[in-house]
């Protein structure tokens, strides 16, 4: 459980995302209030089209609400200027998603610097790093290899390290394991939780499966935009 007498990493109130349709409107999520503590490890339950993939967009700067409130990090993201979004992105959230998102040409080590790169720091100071976590995902030998040459699940772990590179204090992972068998897609999930335990990154998954339940410090579940009891 979250314990109240810490600051909260993220907190929103009354945060409402609603899209436009025609002459119609659909509602992504409604009036959510959250109080998130930094160093919980986080499982967002909910069906398809159940709002979890608009709150991650939200709570990752690549989408604004509707109303309501959002502070990640003690910043206002509502009111943030795109610059100041965009640093964001760069520095306090790294996301994974279930489709990978590599550059197909670009290597394994390319892709894990990218955010490094456009992030403006030198290649020394963060090749060390992505060095140390390829190896510890066992990706030592696949650094001058591209997407099309990987298994599902070593696309996968490339996705984890490019997330982590810059140390973001948050990690957002969209159904990380939508497209591997459940042998990877139980990896990726012990993969994210010793994250959480032994680097204290804020992890929020995102997933309809229970593969990530027995790892959670936090459930949180999403129906028709709101947040319902925990299954």
């Amino acid at each position: 459980m979250t314990d109240p007498s810490r600051t909260p990493l993220i907190v929103a109130q009354g945060l409402t995302r609603i899209y436009p349709l025609g002459s119609t409107e659909v509602i992504g999520v409604e009036n959510i209030d959250l109080r998130i503590a930094p160093g919980e490890m986080v499982v967002l339950k909910g069906n398809s089209g159940s709002g979890k993939s608009t709150l991650l967009a939200l709570l990752g700067g690549l989408d604004q609400p509707t109303s309501g409130t959002l502070r990640v990090a003690n910043q206002d993201l509502q009111k943030a200027s795109p610059h100041e979004l965009n640093e964001y992105r760069r520095k306090v959230v790294g996301m994974i998603f279930q489709t990978f998102n590599l550059l197909p040409t670009l290597t394994v080590m390319e892709n894990v610097c990218l955010p490094a790169f456009l992030a403006g720091r030198p290649y020394e100071e963060f090749k060390k790093q992505a060095l140390e976590w390829l190896e510890w995902l066992n990706l030592s030998s696949r650094l001058s290899h591209y997407p099309g040459q990987l298994s599902g699940g070593e696309m996968q772990r490339t996705a984890i390290v490019r997330a982590l590179i810059n140390q973001p204090a948050i990690i957002l992972a969209d159904e990380p394991t939508g497209n591997l068998d459940s042998r990877n897609g139980q990896a990726v999930i012990e993969l994210l939780a010793e994250l959480n335990r032994r680097f204290g990154r804020t992890i929020i998954l995102a997933t309809h499966s229970t593969l990530a339940d027995h790892c959670a410090t936090l459930r949180l579940c999403l129906r028709d935009g709101r947040i319902t009891e925990a299954p």
